[in-house]
């Protein structure tokens, strides 16, 4: 939880003025992190830009969150990435930092949600160098990537923007609709987009874009390939020194939009999330708070009529399986459809929810995503041994140690140590993450 402007103001002298990016993993669920409602929502890591009079001081806050600093890089060094889009298997260029502070889907369950900001659009080894995306999958053709950059991006304009928390959830979260018309930009389910906000930031410099998972198919919620969907929480937090209320500049802007105004948006972005075009797959899909953006995506295109209609070449005849962990029942962002998709294909899709604040699990504590894998744990497993099973998780990065946890187990029934078997699904493209 972090606000560049309140800490880079602090920077008065000389030496202070100094500004450095930390990149920061492991912000995992736990106690202290659920008692904060929005969590700052980046695939893989978090970039929080300190000045040189702080360092020591936010070394100190992040070890307290339980993160841990990969890499610390003087923001000078880092540069936006142009040119023009790439397409199909080519290793694309990676999109520009999002060095704010604030990223991607936000969400209010206290364990967290692209570069969704997922780790498809913007990865970094622990050296801070820049690497390649993943090449798409050799079933999915040729993937649009880039179309539109920061520097020249497309002006969409918001057809609608609806609330998802119903009454006594926790938070701000909207579903915005964007429309395409004229623009060039194509995408796929899996992907993500980025939203420029408007005005500066505290250095008087443009605010740098942000990433966010789509949250329609390709086809757009109207299924007419004229529209793009997001999935957005505001996000909002106590700045810790200052105990001042903080509110995210890219999520306020968006979840506040009105229908009839302009947004600047980028990409798409992403390969790492693609659903498999097999209509035989099975698919697991774990998410927490706005990751169901890309999950979403994923069930509208396996099972909505209008959706199948437009695809006469992909029916799904799979298994679809989504564990999903919320704050509150009123926060089960997208339930209406969950249950109609349930309702219409009891044998074809599964829900699971994790509430944390309404339910226990077996040791009395709250209820998250990793006890409900661990309570399937030996079903999950045997899933995930059929070789059309692909495994999709978004969130917080401490909740992988419990899913793991829980599948080591059940593995070890077998005999089969879960670590190397993972090894073996990655490998395969059959097991995708994005944490945070």
């Amino acid at each position: 939880m972090y606000n560049q402007g309140a800490v880079e103001g602090a920077a008065n002298t000389e030496l202070g003025s100094r500004i450095f990016l930390y990149e920061v993993v492991g912000l995992r669920q736990g106690e202290e992190t659920d008692q904060t409602n929005y969590p700052i929502r980046i695939s893989g890591s978090v970039f929080i830009r300190v000045p040189y009079n702080r360092m020591n001081q936010e070394m100190r806050r992040i070890t307290r969150l339980g993160g841990t600093i990969v890499s610390i890089q003087p923001v000078t060094a880092l540069q936006p990435v142009n040119g023009k889009a790439s397409f199909g298997n080519a290793t694309s260029e990676v999109s520009e930092l999002a060095t704010s502070g604030e990223t991607a889907n936000s969400e209010g369950n206290g364990k967290a949600t692209p570069v969704n900001a997922h780790s498809a659009e913007e990865n970094k080894d622990k050296k801070g160098n820049t690497m390649t995306q993943a090449k798409a999958k050799k079933d999915h053709g040729d993937v649009p990537v880039n179309t539109y950059r920061p520097n020249a991006p497309f002006i969409g304009k918001v057809i609608s923007n609806e609330p998802l928390v119903k009454e006594g959830g926790i938070g701000i979260v909207q579903h915005l609709k964007f429309d395409l018309s004229g623009s060039n930009l194509k995408y796929i389910e899996g992907q993500s987009i980025g939203i420029i906000p408007p005005g500066l930031d505290k250095n008087g410099k443009p605010e740098k874009l942000r990433l966010y998972s789509i949250a329609s198919t390709r086809h757009g919620d109207d299924v007419d390939d004229k529209t793009v969907s997001l999935c957005v929480r505001q996000l909002e937090y106590k700045h810790p020194e200052t105990s001042e209320t903080v509110y995210g500049v890219c999520s306020t802007h968006l979840c506040f939009l009105k229908p009839g105004e302009e947004v600047k948006i980028t990409g798409p972005v992403g390969k790492e999330m693609l659903l498999p075009n097999d209509p035989d797959a099975n698919v697991i899909m774990m998410a927490t708070g706005t990751g169901i953006a890309p999950m979403r995506a994923y069930l509208w295109r396996q099972f909505k009529d209008a959706e199948r209609a437009a695809n006469p070449e992909y029916q799904f005849k799979g298994f679809s399986w989504l564990i999903f962990g919320v704050p509150t029942t009123p926060n089960l962002l997208y339930k209406e459809e969950l249950e109609e998709i349930q309702q219409k294909y009891p044998d074809n899709f599964r829900l699971t929810a994790a509430i944390s604040r309404e339910q226990k699990n077996p040791q009395g504590g709250r209820m998250y995503i990793q006890d409900r894998v661990a309570e399937h744990a030996d079903e999950l497993w045997q899933l995930i041994k059929n070789e059309k099973t692909h495994t999709y998780i978004c969130g917080l990065r401490g909740m992988e140690e419990g899913i793991d946890a829980a599948l080591t187990a059940a593995a070890a029934k077998e005999g089969v140590t879960w670590s190397d078997y993972q090894k073996q699904l990655k490998k395969a493209g059959r097991w995708h993450v994005e944490t945070y």
